[in-house]
């Protein structure tokens, strides 16, 4: 069992993961987001991406995840030394207060054995994955303010109509300057050595040794390959037993989510993640293309539907969303006293890139009062049987991020850059679409601050 019965996740940390040393975290042996589209890989979703080696998946298939990075990273966690990519981790942790990182969720999910085994294996051997998250490609029919062209074919029209963002100095990565083509270095149709070496791991044993595949975008549900996926477990169900979980906006119309629970209901077990994190208009503006009571009615035909074994959303705490987020989480409470506390489960995952979205670039005051209302928030759920630990601990560790950190992020924490890159961003972001007024949708104390950056 990952863990022992009625154990916290602070005494599962000290009981596995510190006895091994002080910066391991399975993920770095048995999980991975790995980008086909763009031949990139990641532990996780916090540390940067790195490149796979084409040269070397011609030979070994499995390097799309065993890369020559990871494999560093994995010897300096064995010494106990912190590589520098994890530094999500590092951040919340070094706030004090016993804090859980996400280090301890990546790696509570795994078997103690396993973790054992991980921590034993030399960093230069190949591992199996336990937990994957694949995109095939960056087709979304959304553009998120958070996100950028290197994740949606949305933001991608964006650019090439009207052109980079302008003004942005704190943008070391330029997600909105242009159109991120090494992103997508394949059409579909064409061949893709990073696609092809995936289906040759899967088809060799990735399947017999792979517990959960999830698989992302863009969009996954408007790529070809998800579809082929989805019809290779149909056809191989006594093949593999590898859970599916399927990351979708939920941006479709009934008919097309019906069509989506049809294709799914011979698999044993699938699981939907989504994403969210206000309500109605404010929601609406930091997720462009999203209908918020379309996304919440998808939710429910879901639920009702009794197919997928579990839902999960996961919100993305950014700058503008503290505005709505606690009614969020009562909507999401809701949810659970009609069908259960996983329909649907919530984490919160604070932004860090781009760093001026980040919740950190408010003022002092603004802060305060959504730390405080997020802790009303927690007292007036005081006790509830729904809230899993995990989400509970989430909502405290951003009480104590919105209270504690002080920086976005090292080397991109200039205040004044940032202020002038928020305001810059909103302002054309507005501009470029016709239905978006940051004016008139936020608080009047968001509001004001914002118009005097």
């Amino acid at each position: 069992m990952p863990r022992q019965n009625n154990e916290s996740d602070l005494a599962y940390k000290h009981r596995v993961i510190d006895i091994k040393s002080a910066s391991f975290c399975g993920a770095k042996w048995y999980n991975a987001t790995i980008w086909l589209g763009s031949g990139q890989t990641t532990s996780c979703h916090h540390p940067p991406a790195h490149a796979i080696d084409v040269e070397a998946i011609k030979l070994n298939p499995s390097a799309i995840h065993n890369t020559a990075q990871k494999k560093d990273d994995r010897a300096k966690m064995q010494q106990g030394e912190r590589p520098a990519g994890c530094e999500y981790c590092w951040k919340i942790e070094d706030m004090g207060r016993d804090a859980i990182s996400d280090r301890v969720y990546k790696t509570i999910i795994h078997d103690d054995k396993d973790l054992e085994d991980a921590y034993q294996t030399p960093p230069e051997q190949d591992v199996n994955l336990r937990t994957l998250e694949i995109a095939f490609d960056r087709t979304c029919q959304f553009a998120c303010s958070y996100c950028n062209p290197a994740f949606s074919s949305t933001w991608v029209k964006d650019i090439r109509v009207n052109g980079a963002y302008n003004g942005l100095v704190s943008d070391g990565r330029n997600h909105f300057t242009h159109t991120h083509d090494s992103a997508q270095l394949y059409k579909f149709g064409e061949t893709n050595p990073y696609v092809e070496a995936f289906f040759k791991w899967w088809e060799s044993d990735l399947h017999s040794t792979l517990k959960e595949l999830r698989i992302t975008g863009g969009e996954p549900l408007m790529s070809g390959h998800t579809w082929k996926l989805i019809e290779w477990f149909k056809q191989n169900q006594e093949k593999s037993k590898t859970k599916l979980a399927i990351n979708s906006n939920l941006g479709f119309s009934k008919e097309k989510l019906t069509e989506f629970i049809a294709a799914i209901q011979p698999l044993p077990h699938v699981e939907l993640y989504t994403s969210n994190e206000a309500t109605y208009r404010q929601a609406e503006y930091i997720r462009d293309g999203l209908d918020y009571q379309e996304w919440s009615n998808n939710l429910v035909t879901l639920a009702e539907s009794k197919i997928v074994k579990a839902i999960h959303v996961m919100c993305t705490v950014n700058a503008l969303c503290l505005d709505s987020l606690p009614e969020f989480l009562d909507h999401i409470v809701e949810l659970k006293k009609i069908y259960g506390r996983d329909f649907p489960s919530f984490t919160l995952n604070i932004l860090r890139f781009p760093s001026f979205q980040s919740p950190l670039v408010l003022p002092d005051d603004l802060r305060e009062e959504y730390k405080n209302n997020l802790a009303q928030w927690l007292t007036k759920h005081q006790g509830c049987s729904y809230l899993h630990e995990h989400e509970i601990n989430h909502v405290l560790r951003l009480i104590d991020y919105l209270d504690v950190v002080k920086t976005p992020h090292s080397g991109e924490f200039d205040l004044p850059k940032l202020h002038n890159d928020f305001k810059q961003f909103y302002t054309q972001y507005d501009q470029r679409r016709i239905d978006k007024n940051f004016n008139t949708t936020f608080s009047k104390k968001l509001v004001d601050w914002y118009t005097t950056l």
